[in-house]
This record gives structure tokens, C-alpha cells and sequence, in this order.
């Protein structure tokens, strides 16, 4: 089951105040970035959390999943405790990498 449109604008009005928030539909699922950065994958309606050092003291106490089949384990965040989503989301955001800039196709590129 993927997520809703409406599920995933409501994850990003709870983390709003943490700066430029946007989200992606990628694979059937979305994405949540904040000040471009990808920071929550949303699938099945459920917000998850990579497991990094930054914040595996606020998630302690988090049940943990998969986003998908193959992926690592990962914290599910509770987005309905708007403190700890903030929290997490703005240690995240810091953590973060930036995405890799995409290589521009060519037309030579696109004759091989």
C-alpha cells in the first residue's frame, strides 16, 4: 500500500518550523527534504528515520522497520510528538548529505 498525498503533507506540516520543507514522489513512495536535503523516507503511510548516531538517543525508544524490501533497519518516527519529530528532523537535516548532482545526458551521450 503507498502512501497518501495527504498523509505525507501532514508529516510535513508537524516538522514545518525545521526550514524549507518539500517532499518527492520517488518509486511510488516519497521523500521528505528539508533545506534540500532528503531526510524521511515515507512508505506505507509510516515515517522512517536512518539510523545514525545523531539521533539514536531520541530514538531509543522507537519501534524500528524497513522501508522496503532490501533496505536497511530503520527508526520509525512518531510525527504525531511534534518536539521529537522536530528534534530528529533538524539533527537529521544537519547529517544529512547533500544529494549528488545529476551528470547532464548529451546528445552524444544519447547516440551510444
Amino acid at each position: 500500500m503507498a502512501s497518501t498525498p495527504d498523509f505525507v503533507e501532514y508529516v510535513c506540516e508537524r516538522i514545518a518550523g525545521a526550514g524549507a520543507i518539500r517532499h518527492k514522489k520517488m518509486f511510488g513512495e516519497y521523500v521528505v527534504y528539508v533545506n534540500d536535503r532528503p531526510v524521511l523516507p515515507v512508505c506505507d503511510d509510516t515515517v522512517f528515520v536512518k539510523r545514525h548516531d545523531g539521533v539514536s538517543e531520541d530514538m531509543k525508544e522507537a519501534q524500528s522497520g524497513v522501508p522496503y524490501p532490501g533496505a536497511k533497519l530503520h527508526y520509525i518516527l512518531d510525527v504525531d510528538d511534534a518536539a521529537l519529530a522536530m528534534r530528529v528532523v533538524r539533527r537529521l537535516e544537519v547529517a544529512a548529505p547533500w544529494p549528488k548532482p545529476r551528470k547532464k545526458a548529451t546528445v552524444k551521450d544519447s547516440i551510444k
